[in-house]
């Protein structure tokens, strides 16, 4: 997979791809990330990437200009199958969208800032806009990172175990069990005998119990669906 993200920040990027589960899976080749500052396709000697908006109104917008050209750009030399715009007002990043998008082998991702984009880039560039929560950012670059998170790991040979990211919370719209490990006592508090008998078809049951109970508690919306 490849994943190209224009933004106007990409030194605030750049961190959470150097670290960790994304380092790992760029250095293994399983995936490309490439960062596109946009102000290198601006026309005017000041780099410019916004103006005022038309009819008033606070807030600056992103011109149209440099975002399409920079679009032009990378897709002269790849298709590409999605374009995704990341907003607080796109589709809700749900872990479905994340396995579907997981899947995919070249995506660009742009990230809004000021008061957003040039509403024309929305309507002819843009394929999917995506958010990751009810909030406003500063700009789109964090949510960007979050999304890319969410889509590599799932990855093929990413994660150490490969049914690892099969069992996370929401897979299977439950949240996950509870989960134990060593040691088996602590200051009084046990882990429940039944992981220790070697009964697995028992153990998994207990445990797709325990994840509907769950769900049931903390998000019975989940359920419904």
């Amino acid at each position: 997979m490849r994943i190209d993200i224009i933004t106007v920040l990409p030194e605030l990027l750049k961190s959470p791809f150097e670290a960790s589960i994304l380092k790992r899976a760029i250095e293994a080749h399983l995936v490309e990330v490439h960062f596109h500052n946009l102000r290198d396709y601006t026309s005017d000697n000041y780099k410019s990437v916004d103006d005022t908006q038309f009819g008033g109104g606070a807030g600056m917008v992103m011109m149209i200009e440099p975002i399409d050209k920079c679009i032009s750009a990378l897709k002269a030399k790849r298709t590409y199958d999605e374009v995704i715009y990341m907003t607080p007002d796109g589709d809700t990043l749900k872990q479905g969208m994340a396995n579907h998008l997981s899947l995919k082998k070249n995506i660009i991702i742009l990230c809004g800032h000021y008061k957003g984009v040039d509403q024309r880039v929305r309507d002819h560039f843009i394929t999917r806009e995506i958010s990751i929560g009810d909030y406003v950012l500063s700009g789109g670059e964090l949510a960007a990172a979050v999304l890319c998170d969410a889509i590599i790991r799932l990855i093929p040979g990413v994660l150490g175990n490969e049914t690892s990211a099969l069992t996370d919370s929401f897979q299977d719209n439950l949240l996950a069990p509870p989960i134990y490990t060593k040691p088996r006592e602590y200051k009084g508090m046990k882990v429940p005998e039944l992981l220790f008998s070697g009964n697995f078809p028992e153990i998994e049951k207990w445990r797709e119990e325990q994840a509907y109970q769950i769900t049931k508690e903390k998000r019975p919306d989940l359920l419904e669906d």
